[in-house]
Parts: C-alpha cells; structure tokens; sequence
C-alpha cells in the first residue's frame, strides 16, 4: 500500500520526515511511503533540499495521504492550479494533515465544520477559515485526521498505520523509534491518544 506524504517547498523536515520513516518500517504488509512534491526538487525551512518520489499527481492514486507543513502553507492554498492537483477522496482514503497541512485541508473542503488540530502558529488561519481549533495534538474524523505540533506527527504516522496494516503493526513501530528507558510510556501514550479515532474493529482493548 502507497502513502503520499505531501512535501511542499519550505517544508518543515520533522512533519515529513517522521511520517515517512515510521510508515516505512512497516513490511508486513508492506506500507510504502513516498515524498511528494509540486516539483522535482523543494527546499526545507532550513535549506534541506529534497528528491521528490513521486509527482503531485500521485496523490490521487495512493491509498492514504499526508500534507505536512511548511512556511508558505498560505500562499499554496491561493494557488489555485496547486490546489486543483490534491483531489483527495475520504470515501476511498486515508488523509491526514500534520500542522500547517490542516489548513490545506480545510481550504480542500475536508474539514467542513468539524474540529481540527494544528499548530500554534497556523491556529488564527485555520480559524479563519471557519475551523475550530482543538487543544489537543490528534483528532480524527472517519477517514481524516489532523495533529499539531511538530512531534504530534508521530501520533499522525501511527493512526495511518493502524488503519492500513493494524495497530499491533503501530504500536511495534512506536516503540521501536521511542527514546530508550521511555519506550512503554510511548507506546501508552499514543495508545491513548489515537485508539479512541480508530473504527470499532481496529481498537486496541486495554
């Protein structure tokens, strides 16, 4: 199965590059995530530049997709023919937007009036465009989830693989990549977090 990760230029390094590494240790089934990009090439906030995997058309074809954040997340939504590339479909996919990505979503006609997560900074903007803000780091909405914080994007990468591959396959994956000695409370912590958006059927029983 293909996951998207929507990588844009002035892209923030942790909401792509954590979703990515964590998906792609999952090999059974085998979850494949690819950087995608509007070009050939973007450039990170921190001048990371980037191969992209994938064209942006991709995105209409993978089973789940990514948006992550960047610094130019308001100028993109304006970008009408950008916009008209990402035609994501929540009857067929998994989608989520990491921080600034909620805002992609929300001008995608995703959120509708239903909460969402974000970061501090993005906050107002969402706002604006007729969201409600959580205080929270995840939430999910059937087929759409958004978290905020750069290090909420873990809680992203783990609701993702729980819904294509289980949450045993999540779970393995959280507590490979946790700090070493906090490797238990990780797990907890994402367990609590992300079980309560799961279908009925995916649920972890405490």
């Amino acid at each position: 199965m293909r996951i998207a990760v929507v990588t844009f230029e002035g892209f923030n390094e942790l909401d792509s590059f954590i979703a990515s590494a964590m998906i792609n240790r999952v090999k059974q089934p085998e979850l494949r995530a690819l950087i995608v990009c509007p070009s050939e090439r973007v450039v990170s906030m921190n001048g990371v530049v980037v191969q992209s995997q994938a064209p942006l058309s991709f995105v209409r074809e993978a089973e789940a997709v990514i948006v992550g954040s960047g610094i130019h997340t308001r100028d993109l939504v304006r970008a009408a023919g950008l916009m008209s590339e990402l035609r994501l479909d929540p009857s067929r996919q998994i989608i989520g937007g990491q921080c600034s990505g909620a805002l992609v979503l929300a001008a995608l006609g995703l959120l509708g009036n239903l909460p969402a997560c974000t970061d501090s900074r993005t906050r107002p903007w969402v706002e604006e465009a007729g969201v409600e803000v959580l205080d929270q780091p995840f939430v999910a909405h059937g087929n759409v989830a958004t978290a905020g914080g750069c290090l909420g994007s873990h809680y992203l990468a783990a609701w993702v693989i729980a819904r294509l591959a289980g949450w045993k396959a999540a779970e393995s994956v959280v507590h490979y990549v946790a700090p070493v000695g906090q490797k238990e409370e990780w797990v907890q912590r994402a367990r609590a977090v992300v079980r309560q958006y799961l279908p009925a059927q995916e649920r972890v029983t405490v």
